[in-house]
């Protein structure tokens, strides 16, 4: 970011008000097994305010880290593609008119791509960069249809094509522990998506346990086990010797609203994560030098 936007660049939490076709009963109502009631926006901001209103909300949260900041606009809650391109234009337009936003980051679906919405998006990404997050999650079948994605890999790669035609960045999201999950099945999908060369960017982040979701019923019936904090370190330290190294690394660790969190509570504590994931590649030479030290 430094080195794009010239400055240190804060992401803010938008919420669009938008819905999913995993919860609207277009695929079914009850989301992916993991996904929170806020459809994982629990940071972002209310939806009932402005995005302008949103935005200026989200500066006052880091105001005391950064003065006359710069910031990516991220639309965080459910999938912000879904729903009347007209009314989406209204809000991503009024996100990139910003003078403080560098950016805009929307985290949606792989079947939620249509045709008018695509040209939308190509034209905000004339105006300034445009970054889709995908939320593929695993590339094995059997754990896409335990998790309820609703779309398969195809889908996914279909996505990604349409938007990289189009010149818009592609950002995916891996989730590492999914139930059934091995240490091998989980390698497979950071290799593939390492492949992947209309993918620009990579989430990675360990199973959360919320409550209120089905994933929570599983745990407390103990139908699946989550890793350690130490089994974490050792796997986000090979994922990320398996990247090539063109792919952004947009995250490494994820905490869960501490309202929500039902385990694993060590991730709660996210700068002790990020130290001990510095600690564990600097010990393994990963990932050193200046990017890193950024």
């Amino acid at each position: 970011m430094k080195r794009v936007f010239g400055t240190k660049v804060y992401k803010i939490a938008l919420s669009a008000g938008c819905t999913c076709p995993n919860r609207d009963g277009t695929l079914d109502s009850r989301g992916c097994l993991f996904c929170s009631s806020g459809g994982s926006g629990e940071f972002a901001s209310d939806p009932t305010r402005s995005i302008s209103e949103q935005i200026e909300q989200g500066k006052s949260k880091v105001s005391a880290k950064i003065r006359d900041g710069k910031y990516i606009a991220y639309f965080q809650a459910y999938s912000n593609t879904y729903g009347p391109v007209e009314r989406l234009e209204k809000l991503f337009f009024e996100a990139v008119s910003h003078p403080d936003i560098v950016a805009i980051s929307i985290a949606t679906r792989p079947d939620c791509l249509p045709d008018e919405v695509l040209e939308l998006l190509c034209r905000l990404n004339q105006i300034k960069p445009v970054w889709i997050e995908l939320g593929l999650q695993t590339i094995h079948p059997k754990t896409t249809t335990l998790i309820r994605s609703g779309f398969d890999l195809l889908c996914f790669e279909d996505g990604v094509q349409k938007l990289a035609a189009r010149g818009i960045q592609v950002i995916a999201h891996l989730i590492l522990g999914l139930p059934g999950e091995t240490r091998e099945m989980m390698l497979e999908s950071v290799e593939y998506l390492g492949q992947q060369t209309a993918v620009s960017g990579i989430k990675l982040s360990m199973l959360h346990v919320l409550r209120n979701t089905d994933l929570a019923d599983m745990f407390a019936k103990k139908e699946f086990t989550l890793m350690s904090k130490e089994e974490y370190l050792e796997i986000i330290c090979e994922c990320v010797k398996r990247l090539p190294n063109r792919m952004i690394i947009h995250r490494l660790t994820g905490d869960g609203p501490k309202s929500l969190l039902i385990a694993p509570l060590w991730t709660s504590d996210k700068r002790g994560m990020i130290n001990d994931i510095r600690r564990v590649f600097s010990r393994e030479n990963v990932l050193q030098g200046e990017l890193f030290r950024a």
